[in-house]
C-alpha cells in the first residue's frame, strides 16, 4: 500500500507540475501563497466579480508541486519589476489582447466583459434591464423565451414576462410549465445566440449617443419651449439641432403609424383629449385618424372638434403630448410600432 500511496503521490506531482494554469489559477496560487494577513491588501482591491472567479479558481485548483509555484513568484516578480507596476483595466486589457488575437475576436471578448456583471450568461442576463430584455425576447420563439426565462432569476424573470404581449407571454407561461431537460447542445446554442446577437449589440449600445438624449428631454418640452430652445441651437450649433430633430419623435410623426397602431391607439385615448388635440392638427394628420374611425365616430369627433370654439395653444400642446406619450408606452410593451424622423423603414420598439 505504501509503494501505491508513492506511486499516486509522484503522479499527482507530475500532473500539477505539467499542467497550465489559466490567468484565474496563477492569481489564485498568487493569493494562496501570501495568505490571509499578507494578501488581504490585494483581496481589497479586488471587485466582486473577480473574488468570484478567483474564488471559484482556488476551490478547482486541486495539488500545485512547489517547484510550479516557484517557477510562477519568480515570472511573476520578474514581470513586475521589468514594467515597475501594473495596472489592470479595460484599456490595458484591450491592449494586450490585440498582441495575439485577431481585432475580431478582441473586439467581441471587450464587448462581453464590458456588458452586464454575471459570470455566466445567465448571470448577465439577470442584470440586463427588463425593458431591453423582453424588448429583445418578444421577436423570439415562445419555446426558446421559456428556456431563457427558466435559467434566470425568479424575480427577474417575472418582471419580464409581465412585460412581453398578453398572449405571447400566456403561451410562454405555458411552454415552461411543459419544459422538460432542455438538451445540452440546444442550451448551448441559445446562449450563443445570446452573446451574438444581444449582449454584443447591448454593449455596443452601452454608451448612449448624447442626441438621443437631448431628443427625448425636447419631446418632453411644450411647443413654446422646444421652439425656443431648437431656435437658439440652430443658431448655435446647427448641425447638432439636425441631429436632435431627426431623433424626435413628435405628435406630427402619428401620421406614419400604420391602421392597426391607429386603432389600437384610438382604444385608450379619450374623445375629449383626442378632439382638442386634432383642433390643432393639420389636415394630414386629421385624416390618418378619420380614416381609421367609423363613419359615426368620426362625425361625432368633428361636432365635438366644433364644439370647443377658440382653445388655448398650452391646451392643445398638452393632449398632443399625452397622445404621443401615449403611443410610446405602447411601442414599450410592443403593442404598436412608431417610426421616428431618421427614416421611413427604421422601427423603434
Amino acid at each position: 500500500m505504501n509503494d501505491l500511496a508513492a506511486i499516486g503521490e509522484l503522479q499527482i506531482s507530475e500532473s500539477a507540475q505539467n499542467r497550465k494554469l489559466t490567468g484565474a489559477d496563477r492569481a489564485a496560487v498568487l493569493l494562496l501563497s501570501l495568505g490571509g494577513d499578507n494578501g488581504i491588501g490585494v483581496w481589497e482591491r479586488l471587485d466582486e466579480i473577480e473574488i468570484k472567479e478567483i474564488s471559484l479558481a482556488m476551490a478547482r485548483l486541486g495539488p500545485v508541486s512547489p517547484g510550479m509555484m516557484e517557477d510562477l513568484l519568480v515570472d511573476f516578480v520578474a514581470k513586475l519589476s521589468a514594467k515597475g507596476a501594473v495596472m489592470g483595466n479595460y484599456e490595458s486589457t484591450e491592449r494586450l489582447l490585440a498582441c495575439f488575437l485577431p481585432n475580431e475576436q478582441v473586439s467581441s471578448i471587450m464587448e462581453e466583459i464590458r456588458g452586464p456583471a454575471g459570470r455566466t450568461m445567465w448571470e448577465k442576463l439577470s442584470n440586463v434591464q427588463e425593458t431591453l430584455l423582453a424588448n429583445y425576447l418578444k421577436n423570439e420563439y415562445p419555446q426558446t423565451v421559456a428556456v431563457v426565462l427558466s435559467k434566470i432569476k425568479s424575480d427577474h424573470a417575472s418582471r419580464v414576462l409581465s412585460l412581453l404581449p398578453e398572449e405571447f407571454s400566456l403561451e410562454v407561461v405555458n411552454r415552461m410549465l411543459r419544459m422538460e431537460a432542455v438538451q445540452t447542445e440546444i442550451l448551448d446554442k441559445i446562449e450563443q445566440t445570446l452573446r451574438v446577437e444581444f449582449m454584443a449589440n447591448l454593449s455596443r449600445g452601452s454608451k448612449r449617443d448624447p442626441h438621443e438624449h437631448m431628443a427625448d428631454i425636447f419631446n418632453s418640452f411644450d411647443r413654446q419651449t422646444e421652439t425656443r430652445f431648437m431656435s437658439s441651437l440652430e443658431e448655435e450649433n446647427e448641425e447638432s439641432a439636425d441631429k436632435i430633430k431627426a431623433l424626435m419623435f413628435t405628435f406630427d410623426d402619428l401620421a406614419k403609424l400604420d391602421g392597426m397602431a391607429i386603432q389600437s391607439m384610438l382604444r385608450f385615448i379619450e374623445r375629449p383629449q383626442l378632439a382638442l388635440a386634432l383642433k390643432g392638427a393639420g389636415d394630414s394628420i386629421r385624416d390618418v385618424f378619420f380614416e381609421n374611425m367609423s363613419q359615426r365616430a368620426t362625425k361625432l369627433l368633428k361636432d365635438d372638434m366644433e364644439a370647443l370654439g377658440p382653445v388655448r395653444l398650452k391646451d392643445v400642446d398638452e393632449a398632443q403630448s399625452g397622445m404621443v406619450n401615449k403611443a410610446k408606452e405602447m411601442a414599450d410593451r410592443g403593442e404598436i410600432a412608431i417610426s421616428s424622423n431618421q427614416g421611413e423603414d427604421e422601427l423603434v420598439y
